[in-house]
């Protein structure tokens, strides 16, 4: 079935999806408001305040976090009740309240957490977890999430069940399934924020990296790639190039994925059996990624003159070349004599932002300037200019930031490395750190940029969502 073949019915539900939109939008703002802070106290530390609620050390996790699960998991709600719905030709299972509860239950969580943050109140681990009275609401949230999107592909009118759904399923499934293995914990009380994680030395560190990076397979990727397998064909008006590679994209990636976290891992305590593991299962994870990329790019077979005319199709296609980068980037920096120069510096940041922008926060965009105008039945956007500008100014943002730490990350990696005649550390910790500020005020820029374009495109969508029409260019 194409993406493009799904029947307009009043039964719909619209107000939830149309909510998620507003609130994706606005976290995003909050989160690269904050990540450009964060990126100037790094070049100028005063702008920590002598705070502790401000310290860089509290604001990196609520910036992560918001960029990662408040963006990013809020769009992907919205665009997987959206996608469900249209291409099962069926209600969202459960109806308005259930939808609801998913939507606004998982806005609390996202409080919880970010105030949590600042606070100081965490697990203390490597992704600084939320507590857990928040893991345990987030949990019930999930599965009455799970339990909306497969029920309504049983009760589905459309006998085939689109590739998108795949995805997005898989995403919902295996995040249920990271979620409650790496936030096992036991509280100290029933009425206190503290826990002991039920896994501790190379156990703990083996269990936080098999979640982190599957948060990353499944949550940035699998979950993203649903949007891709649906609003690329839609805003093409194409079938997607081949079902059958999308099959093996989905079943290949799927498989490997969830092997790749020891890679993160190199050198450490953790035995060399298991880091090679995840290493050979990184370097296997080109094969299925590169399908993905290449199928969602031939796509395009026959309508790439739209990517002149269709900012949705622009960033969406932008953001397919960024998955194609990073997951090339991602298997090189996994393999044992790259990892010893990479991990620890400021190349796994570049790598990080190149996966984050350039994939996960266009094809978001992407999917937003599609479904906008669709959810406020609008016949077009107020303005693709401004959303040209958007595009061109968020290019320039990331393309700053990721060159900037990479050549910062290099050379960081190799000060670190590097001996006098005598055997001696050439340079000290503080010598790195300097050397590495005219990079951290370009990645602070590039930053800037990347927040200016959002809140271009927070005016543009205002501006669509009111049916307000741009005046003609003379």
């Amino acid at each position: 079935m194409s993406a493009a073949r799904s029947e307009a019915r009043e039964d719909y539900l619209e107000d939830v999806i149309r909510a998620s939109m507003a609130l994706a939008m606005f976290w995003g703002i909050a989160a690269f408001a904050v990540g450009v802070l964060i990126a100037f106290q790094l070049a100028f530390p005063v702008l920590n305040l002598g705070l502790e609620w401000t310290t860089f050390g509290r604001l990196r996790p609520l910036h992560t976090s918001a960029a990662i699960f408040a963006f990013g998991g809020t769009a992907l709600i919205g665009s997987s009740f959206h996608v469900v719905q249209r291409t099962c030709r069926a209600q969202l299972f459960g109806g308005e309240p259930v939808a609801w509860f998913v939507l606004l239950g998982y806005q609390l969580f996202i409080v919880v957490a970010a105030t949590g943050y600042l606070l100081g109140i965490t697990q203390g681990r490597e992704y600084a977890e939320p507590e857990w009275y928040a893991d345990l609401w987030l949990t019930l949230v999930w599965v009455v999430y799970l339990v909306a999107f497969v029920g309504t592909l049983v009760k589905r009118e459309e006998p085939h069940i689109y590739v998108a759904n795949w995805f997005y399923l898989s995403f919902i499934v295996t995040v249920a399934m990271l979620h409650v293995v790496n936030n096992l914990a036991m509280p100290v009380s029933l009425f206190g924020t503290k826990s002991y994680s039920a896994f501790a030395g190379v156990q703990d560190a083996l269990t936080q990296w098999w979640y982190g990076h599957n948060a990353v397979g499944f949550f940035l990727t699998a979950g993203f790639l649903g949007m891709m397998y649906y609003f690329i064909p839609k805003a093409a008006n194409r079938p997607v190039y081949s079902y059958r590679l999308s099959i093996v994209h989905f079943w290949s990636l799927i498989f490997l994925y969830i092997w790749a976290g020891p890679h993160h891992l190199h050198y450490t305590a953790l035995p060399e059996w298991a880091q090679m593991l995840g290493m050979a299962f990184s370097v296997m994870l080109w094969m299925p990624s590169w399908g993905g990329m290449i199928n969602g790019l031939m796509t395009l077979s026959g309508a790439w003159d739209k990517l002149r005319t269709d900012p949705s199709l622009r960033f969406s296609v932008t953001a397919v070349a960024f998955y194609g980068m990073s997951t090339f980037e991602g298997p090189v920096m996994s393999i044992r004599p790259v990892n010893a120069l990479s991990h620890y510096t400021d190349w796994t940041i570049g790598h990080v932002h190149s996966g984050a922008l350039g994939w996960v926060a266009f094809i978001v965009f992407g999917m937003m300037y599609h479904l906008v105008p669709v959810l406020w039945g609008r016949r077009d956007l107020y303005s693709k200019t401004l959303a040209e500008v958007h595009f061109w100014v968020s290019t320039l943002g990331i393309v700053l930031y990721i060159t900037a730490m990479w050549v910062s990350g290099i050379m960081q990696g190799l000060m670190w490395r590097a001996y006098d005649e005598l055997g001696f550390l050439q340079y000290s910790f503080a010598e790195t750190v300097q050397a590495m500020h005219p990079f951290y005020l370009i990645r602070a820029m590039g930053g800037v940029l990347f927040l200016i374009g959002a809140l271009i495109m927070a005016y543009n969508l205002w501006r669509t969502a009111r049916g307000d029409v741009a005046r003609a260019a003379a």
